[in-house]
C-alpha cells in the first residue's frame, strides 16, 4: 500500500456522525484557536465534499456542517483576538508570519468587513483574520455579517468543489474497472497537493497591502 493510500484511504472511509464531527472540528479549530493556520480546515471540507458524493454523508448536510464550523469557529477566534490576541501574537510561532500579519492588520483599517469576508479565501489569512479583527476592536456587529457572507460561500463552494472530484473521478471509473481506487486517490491526491501548494505560495508570499520600510 502507497503512503497516498495509507493516508487518504482511512478518510475515505468515514461516514456518518465521524464524517461530520472530524470535518466540522477542523473547520472550526482553523481559527478559534488563533494558531489554526496549521490545521487543514480547506482539504476537510473538500474531503466532505467527496464523501458526499460517495454517499457516506449527505451533501446538504455537509455543506450545512461547513459553513456553521466556519462561522461559530471565526467568532470564537475574534473573541480570543479582542481579549489575548497582543499577548499571543508575541509568540515565537507568529515571529515568521510578522510581515502576513502586518499586511492582515493593514487590511482591516483599509478595507474593514471586506477584508474579512476576502481573507476566507486566503489559506493564512483565513486562520488569523478573526483574531486580528478582534484584536483591532473591529465591532462584532461589523465583523459578523462579512464573516458569516464568506463562511457561507468558501463552505458551500468547496464541498461542492470536493464533490465533483468525487464525480470526476466516478466518470473515469466508468473506464478502469479495477483501478477505481487507484484513480480516486490521484484524483483527490491532485486537488489535495493543489491545496498545500497554494497555502504554502500565500505564507511565502508579502503581504501586498503592507506598506514598504524606507530607511
Amino acid at each position: 500500500m502507497s503512503i497516498t493510500s495509507t493516508i487518504i484511504d482511512p478518510l475515505l472511509h468515514l461516514h456518518g456522525v465521524a464524517a461530520y464531527s472530524l470535518v466540522g472540528a477542523l473547520v472550526f479549530g482553523e481559527a478559534a484557536a488563533f494558531v489554526g493556520f496549521v490545521l487543514p480546515g480547506e482539504t476537510a471540507v473538500i474531503l466532505g465534499g467527496v464523501l458526499a458524493y460517495r454517499h457516506s454523508v449527505s451533501l446538504t448536510l455537509m455543506a450545512a456542517v461547513v459553513v456553521a464550523a466556519a462561522v461559530i469557529g471565526d467568532s470564537v477566534g475574534y473573541e480570543v483576538g479582542r481579549r489575548y490576541g497582543q499577548r499571543l501574537l508575541k509568540r515565537p510561532i507568529f515571529a515568521r508570519h510578522q510581515a502576513a500579519i502586518d499586511g492582515g492588520r493593514a487590511r482591516l483599517h483599509k478595507y474593514g468587513g471586506r477584508a474579512v469576508f476576502l481573507a476566507r479565501f486566503t489559506a493564512f489569512l483565513r486562520a488569523v483574520m478573526p483574531g486580528l479583527a478582534g484584536t483591532v476592536r473591529m465591532p462584532y456587529r461589523r465583523f459578523l455579517p462579512w464573516n458569516a457572507a464568506g463562511g457561507l460561500i468558501w463552505g458551500v463552494g468547496y464541498t461542492i468543489l470536493g464533490y465533483l472530484a468525487g464525480a470526476s473521478y466516478k466518470t473515469v471509473e466508468n473506464y478502469a474497472g479495477k483501478l477505481s481506487e487507484v484513480i480516486l486517490a490521484v484524483v483527490v491526491l491532485g486537488l489535495l497537493t493543489w491545496v498545500i501548494w497554494r497555502r504554502r505560495r500565500d505564507r511565502q508570499q508579502p503581504a501586498p497591502d503592507q506598506p514598504s520600510s524606507s530607511k
